[in-house]
């Protein structure tokens, strides 16, 4: 988890993906009602465990949502989060872009491209203010930045449902750690915060 494979379908390590696990199967066993998603999906790997659980599990009545430019980390500009702008993450387009069309293709591979399966291919500024979207039982955000953070908990978190998880990949990277304090602050969230392991974190909603 802590490397950029040149193959693999994800990059997020064992740890992060048991944390998936282990949160999808929480709120399916406390009946948590919504869908599940991520944004900032890379390759798709992290998705595909979540449609993975829904099958292996004989849910029918939840989707996965893949929100993503798929074209890589938006370009900063002096209008930019200033720690934004420090990180220069565009930078890295070459490893950490990858089309539709590919995570469609590596999805489909496992068998679970279907009609569970949700994408919101664009910056997230533009796509999650309007996403048909009602409920999420788990929110998984991985777009590195301050302001896609931002972009996602202020458009998405409303929607997560009582017992539902937030789950955070990039905590470690300062402007997201900024970006989700600055949201829980303004919205006195208190819940604790709890390590996944050397950058994920999660936390459970409680009210």
């Amino acid at each position: 988890g802590l490397d950029v494979p040149t193959v693999a379908h994800t990059m997020i390590g064992l740890h992060r993906l048991d944390n998936i696990q282990k949160c999808v199967e929480q709120v399916l066993r406390d009946g948590v009602p919504g869908d599940f998603i991520e944004t900032g999906v890379w390759r798709g790997g992290a998705c595909i465990l979540m449609r993975a659980l829904l099958k292996a599990h004989g849910v029918e009545d939840r989707n996965v949502w893949l929100a993503d430019s798929f074209a890589g980390v938006p370009v900063t500009s002096e209008d930019s989060h200033p720690l934004d702008q420090a990180m220069e993450f565009h930078n890295l387009n070459w490893v950490l872009s990858c089309s539709e069309e590919q995570v469609r293709q590596n999805v489909a591979r496992y068998g679970l491209l279907d009609d569970q399966v949700k994408f919101l291919p664009g910056m997230f500024a533009d796509t999650l203010p309007n996403a048909p979207i009602d409920q999420l039982a788990v929110l998984r955000l991985d777009g590195d930045l301050y302001e896609s953070t931002m972009d996602a908990l202020v458009n998405l978190y409303p929607k997560v449902s009582v017992g539902g998880f937030v789950i955070v990949d990039d905590y470690l990277i300062p402007a997201c750690k900024q970006a989700v304090h600055d949201y829980r602050n303004e919205h006195g969230i208190d819940e604790p915060i709890e390590t996944v392991d050397v950058t994920g974190v999660y936390w459970r909603r409680a009210h």
